[in-house]
């Protein structure tokens, strides 16, 4: 089980990744990050053209219904992972 300590150690790691990860790496740290500190997604999906609002928005939507501690562990598997 990933301790709030680990995760927070991951949090920091993420800021300071060896290469820039793909757009879609980027979206799961930030939805996996987000699930984890808040839970599931709340609000309106943005609309209009903020395509970057919009693509955050639905990778955080799909983590609906998975639990914090399994996102933050989660998270620090796919961080630890990044830094090889």
């Amino acid at each position: 089980m990933t301790t709030q300590q680990d995760f927070e150690a991951a949090s920091q790691r993420a800021q300071q990744l060896p290469a820039k990860p793909s757009n879609t790496v980027l979206l799961q740290l930030y939805a996996l990050y987000k699930q984890a500190t808040e839970g599931d997604v709340t609000g309106s999906r943005p609309g209009g053209f903020d395509f970057k609002a919009i693509a955050k928005y639905d990778a955080w939507q799909q983590l609906a219904g998975l639990s914090k501690d399994a996102a933050r562990q989660q998270y620090v598997e796919l961080v630890n992972e990044l830094n090889g």
